[in-house]
C-alpha cells in the first residue's frame, strides 16, 4: 500500500508529522524530539542509522541527517577525506562529511519547500531511504580506506560495481 493512501490530504499537514507516520508505517523506533524535528533508529544490512529530521520554517527547508558511528585511525584520516570528496562526487542528492570531534560519518540533505511547497509521505520516505541506501552502499568504502588501507579509488571501486553484500 503506498503510504499517500493513509492520508486524506497532505496539504496542511506538518512533514514531521508525515515523518512519524512513515516511521510508525516501516516500524521503526522514533522520537519526537520536538514539534519540529523527529530521530529515527533504523537497521540498515551494515549500520544501525540515527536519522534525524527537521523543519525550518524561516529558511522553509525540511533536513536531514543520518548518522553512523566511525572511528578511523587518525593516520587514515587523510584517505578517508579523500574518499569522501570522491563519493560526494556520485551523489545526485545529499552529501558525506565526517564530524571528527562526535566520530560520526554524516549524510546531510537538505528539501527546500519555498513557496510554501508541501512535502508528500512519499517524497519524505524517499528521502529516508535514499540516505540509507547512499550509506548503506559507500559504507564498505569507508572501511577499506580506514581498515584495510585501500586507495580511495579501490575502495569506491566496490561501491561503484555494488556487489557487496554478504556470503
Amino acid at each position: 500500500m503506498a503510504l499517500i493512501e493513509h492520508f486524506d490530504t497532505v496539504d496542511d499537514l506538518h512533514p514531521i508529522d508525515l515523518a512519524e507516520h512513515i516511521a510508525e508505517h516501516h516500524r521503526w523506533d522514533f522520537d519526537r524530539v520536538h514539534d519540529d524535528q523527529i530521530a529515527l533508529v533504523v537497521e540498515g544490512q551494515w549500520r544501525t542509522y540515527s536519522v534525524t529530521l527537521a523543519w525550518s520554517a524561516n529558511d522553509q527547508t525540511l533536513r536531514l541527517i543520518c548518522t553512523f558511528e566511525m572511528e578511523p585511525p587518525e593516520d587514515r584520516l587523510p584517505a578517508l577525506y579523500e574518499c569522501l570528496n570522491r563519493t560526494n562526487d556520485m551523489c545526485w542528492a545529499g552529501a558525506f562529511t565526517y564530524w571528527a570531534e562526535q566520530r560520526l560519518m554524516v549524510y546531510r540533505y537538505g528539501l527546500v519547500l519555498a513557496g510554501e511547497q508541501v512535502a508528500g509521505p512519499d517524497q519524505i520516505d524517499t528521502m529516508i531511504s535514499a540516505a540509507i541506501l547512499s550509506a548503506e552502499r559507500f559504507y564498505p568504502a569507508f572501511q577499506l580506506v580506514t581498515w584495510a588501507e585501500r586507495t580511495p579509488v579501490e575502495a569506491l571501486n566496490v561501491a561503484i560495481s555494488e556487489a557487496y553484500g554478504r556470503a
